[in-house]
Parts: C-alpha cells; structure tokens; sequence
C-alpha cells in the first residue's frame, strides 16, 4: 500500500510554483516600466538637450561649410535625403576630424591623378620566372589543409566584447531589484534623438547654403515658370467638378453599411452618458483672470461645450437648423483625460452613428487613389442617409504630420489630408455630420492646414483639486467602496495633483479587488493604500499643460480670446486716436 499522503502534492512543489509565479509577474512588471521608461526618457531628453543638440549640429555643419569654402573656393553640395543627409559626413566625429578629412581626400585625389599618369607611361610586364614561382607556391598552399572558419567564434566575441565594454565594471550595488538602467536607456534614445533632430537641421541647412551660395558666390536658381501653375489649378477645378458623381449608384445602404462594418469603418459606440464624466467649475478662474492669469478650462466647462457644439446640434434638427454650424470638432490634451469617452458619450446621448476614420485604422484598407475615394463616398453617403453621424479621427495630427516618421510610413497616415478640406466645403447646412478629431500631441502638425479642418478647438485640462475631490468620491463608491472618516479624500485630492481620471479610474481598480472590498467592514479603506499604487505612474506635468496652451495660443481661436481678454481695450484706444487725427 501507497504512504497515507501519496496523492497530495509535496510543500516544496507548491513553494516552487510559487516561486515562478512571483517570478513571471516580477518579470512582466519590469519589462512594463521597461516599455514606458523608453518613452517617458526619450521625451525628457527631447526638453532638455533638444536644443542643445540642434544647435551643436547647425554650428557643425556652418563650420563645415566655411572650412569648405576656405579649402576649394566653393561651398559643398549637400548630401540628399535619400542618401543620409549630413549624417554622412558627421558619423560621430569632431570639426577638427572632419577638416582633416578633407584636406586627406583632396590629397588622395592629387597622388591617383599622378600614379595614373605613371602607369599610362610605363606599364610594367611580368617576367616568366615570376609566374613559375607563382603557380609553385599556389600548388603548395592548396596541397596544405585548412580549417573552415567558425559559425559561432564570431558571436561569441561580440557578447565578450559587450560584456567587457558595458557590465565587467558596472557598480550595481543600487540596483538590488534589477530593474532597468536609465542611462543606457539614454544613451540609446540619444542617438534615436540626434537622428530626428538631424533630419530638421538638414532641411534648415539646406535652406541657408541656398542664401549663402545666392549672398557670396551669386549663384541664382532658375525661377519656375508660373504658366505651368496656373493651368494645373484649372486642371484641378475640372476635376472636382466630375467627383460629384455617385461612385456607388447602383448599391443599396444596406450592403454599404454592411461592407462598412466588415471593414471596421463602421463601429459600435460604447454607452456612455455625459454624466458620466465627472467634474467641477473652477471657483478660482475670476480671481486669476484679475491678476491677468488666464487659467486653463475646468472639466465641466468642457462638458457644457460638448452639449453645445456636439449633443444639441446633432439630436434635434430644430436646434440644427437654428444654432452655429460646426462641421468640426478638435478635442487636445494629454492622454487619460477623458477624449475618447466624450466621442462615444456624443454618440449615446444622440443616437448617432460612429465612423472610425483614424490613420491607423485606415492603413492597408481601399488602396490607391481610387480605393480613397470610394471609402470617402461610401462613409458620407450611408453618414447623410442615417443621420445623425460622427467621424472620429483618433490621434488625427498624424494626418497633417510635418514630416512623417519613418517608422509610420508604411501605414500613409497623410492619405486624409487633401480630402477632408474638400469634405467639409461639400457638407450641407442641412447635414447633421459632425467630424471629431482628438490629439494628444497636436504641437507634430502643421498649424496652418490642422486649424482649417477643425472649426472648434476644446482644450481638455488634467483635473483640478475640486474635480479630482469629486472624482476621488464617485469613483471609489461605484467600484464598491465604503467613504469612513478614515479615507481622507482631500489628502488624495490634494496629493494626485496632476494626475488625470485615467490614472485615478486604474488605482481604484487596482486597490479594490473583490477580497478587499468584503475587508471593509473589519479594515476600512486609508488614503495610504491608493498612494502607493499611484506612485509608479507618471504625472501630467506642467510643462506639458503649459506646451498645450502655448499651441492654442498660435491657433486662431487662441488669438481670437487673447485680443478679447487683453487687446480689446487698446484697439478701441487706437480706433479713437484714428479718428481725432
């Protein structure tokens, strides 16, 4: 017979899985910090030694250009994107090394000019000694064996060489947990920083040895020919007039609203009420405009503009007709703010319908010219027939990038550029079509084209004390928390000071798992076990608020309310001083 405890499974086993568990969930927490350490470093270094490499990289290559002129007499010519830019010349190295280059090259130049001159006059023979004696030593080094070289020798000393360079010597006496160590993660993100920065400096570059060859040497560029612009605006005129036509007459709605949803074009909204984004009126914004601060926009300030611009238009055709039109709307801020739920609580409190026409949501769908523009027409024509609608163009300052990434190139998120001006000119006044575009980095696009597009522009702030002392309240009472004298929600609200209803909704989640909550009875609920979770997420700064204001200051609304606020008395002052003279 088998011992009595034969069957169970021994302590140790039960210890040893355990043991791996904590492991795997140890493993998966850091490479999580991992991933956002790389992004959160890359931006600081951005705000700090941004500038700092732009102008170490336009003093180079000015240098660059003057030690050319000094050297040849004419300036460079400027290396082209495709082959690298400046990057090829200034490959990690100083002034002084890339003068030396030159100086080496020019002479190089000069000895291949004279050796080929000496060859063309004396061109030397082998003799036939020379050849026996060669065709001998061949015959005895192929008669002699020879090892294959190593397929894994090679990989070996590069990690040799890796460890010796990088770890042999590095103190990591304050990394007991073995997390990640952010100067390396620097000095990788340096590099990546350098080379998109670089690919700004080139463009100013170029321009300025342009002015500089036009100034000193009076080189002058062939002007182009204005003809030949003329005649293709009126190409293209002709050519909008023939796209007003039915792409898709001979197909029902029903099979165009079908093909929508297959292709994801066409979504589900998730129900959510405008109630549910909680807030409070800033009761300090008067007493700060009295000291000339202009404060940023409380988060129900934000919620009376959405029913403004969004939910009354779009519900009732009489406030439609009746009320401004706004075609567009931009929603801006930092992520966790709340923008993606003010889209879907539109489409709730209206009944619309929802288009997801967001870049990366498009990417590899109706290919080519042809395939763009029936995707367009298929959108608004099933938009028009089931109205109200929405088009929400999620991150949609992809599509007016500046310069487009590399890393995004494959998934063309420009296609909607030239095509949403057009759009909104062919919405009628009747059409209950509302395009919602939100960015969490509206600073990456042109300024000029993204404000066309986008009539109304809603800054969305990170919450302030009154709002994060509500949200703090409902959020923990609807996730089955218990409010006792011990929680002290104005300590919370007062110490998560920056952070947005994001993070607020993820600690809440995260500290009130179902055996907590049946703990509340015997161990009520303290501010403590909410800190410590929110301690390893990353605050909305204020540089970054700040970033966001001074972007809606260029924007021609920002303009508009900052002649209003400050300007407005001294253009009256000016008009009157006109009129006496």
């Amino acid at each position: 017979n088998p011992p009595p405890l034969f069957n169970e499974v021994s302590a140790t086993v039960i210890q040893a899985e355990k043991v791996d568990r904590l492991r795997n969930e140890v493993q998966t927490k850091h490479e999580e910090d991992y991933r956002e350490a790389l992004v959160t470093i890359k931006n600081d270094l951005k705000l700090i030694e941004g500038l700092d490499i732009k102008e170490n990289l336009q003093d180079q290559i000015r240098h660059w250009f003057i030690e050319c002129r000094n050297l040849t007499g004419t300036f460079p010519d400027y290396p082209d994107i495709e082959e690298g830019g400046s990057a090829i010349i200034f490959s990690n190295k100083t002034i002084q090394q890339v003068i030396e280059d030159i100086i080496a090259n020019q002479e190089e130049e000069e000895k291949n000019e004279k050796k080929k001159k000496k060859k063309k006059e004396k061109q030397p023979k082998k003799t036939k000694k020379q050849k026996k004696g060669t065709k001998g030593k061949n015959k005895e080094e192929d008669e002699k064996w020879k090892m294959s070289p190593s397929l894994f020798l090679p990989a070996m000393k590069e990690g040799c060489n890796a460890y010796k360079e990088i770890w042999m010597n590095k103190d990591e006496s304050w990394n007991f947990s073995q997390d990640f160590d952010p100067e390396l993660i620097k000095e990788e993100k340096r590099k990546e920083l350098e080379s998109e920065i670089r690919v700004q400096v080139d463009e100013l570059m170029r321009q300025e040895l342009k002015n500089l060859k036009l100034a000193v040497d009076r080189e002058r560029e062939h002007p182009a020919k204005a003809g030949k612009k003329k005649k293709k605006k009126g190409k293209k005129k002709e050519k909008k007039t023939k796209k007003d036509k039915d792409l898709t007459a001979d197909r029902t709605i029903e099979s165009l609203y079908k093909e929508l949803v297959e292709e994801g074009l066409l979504i589900q909204a998730l129900k959510v009420n405008l109630s549910d984004y909680i807030g409070e009126y800033s009761y300090l914004g008067t007493t700060l405009r009295q000291v000339s601060i202009e404060p940023m926009p409380s988060l129900l300030d934000v919620r009376q503009l959405i029913t403004l611009y969004g939910i009354w238009p779009l519900g009732s055709a009489a406030v439609h007709e009746k009320a401004p039109l706004v075609k567009s709307l931009l929603l801006a801020g930092p992520s966790g703010v709340g923008k993606k739920m003010l889209v879907h609580a539109i489409c709730t409190e209206t009944g619309a319908n929802l288009f997801n026409l967001s870049s990366s949501n498009i990417a590899g769908k109706y290919p080519g010219k042809n395939g763009l523009q029936m995707m367009l027409h298929a959108v608004f024509k099933v938009a028009r027939q089931l109205q109200p609608s929405v088009v929400w163009i999620e991150d949609t300052e992809k599509t007016f990038y500046k310069k487009v990434p590399n890393a995004e190139k494959t998934n063309e998120p420009k296609r909607l550029k030239r095509h949403l001006p057009q759009i909104l000119k062919l919405l009628k006044p009747d059409d209950r079509i509302l395009i919602v575009g939100t960015t969490r980095r509206p600073f990456d696009a042109e300024l000029q084209s993204f404000c066309k597009v986008y009539q109304k522009i809603i800054l969305v702030p990170r919450p302030d004390y009154a709002s994060r002392y509500v949200l703090w309240k409902q959020i923990i009472e609807r996730n089955g928390g218990v409010l006792t004298s011990a929680l002290n929600v104005s300590c919370l609200a007062k110490v998560t000071d920056g952070f947005t209803q994001g993070h607020i909704v993820k600690v809440v989640k995260a500290v009130l798992t179902d055996q907590r909550i049946r703990r509340q009875i015997h161990k009520p609920l303290t501010a403590v076990e909410f800190i410590t979770t929110i301690t390893s997420m990353n605050p909305v700064y204020k540089e970054e608020e700040e970033s966001f204001k001074n972007w809606y200051a260029k924007t021609p609304l920002g303009k508009k309310r900052a002649l209003a606020i400050t300007g407005g008395s001294t253009e009256k002052a000016k008009d009157k001083g006109k009129r006496k003279e």
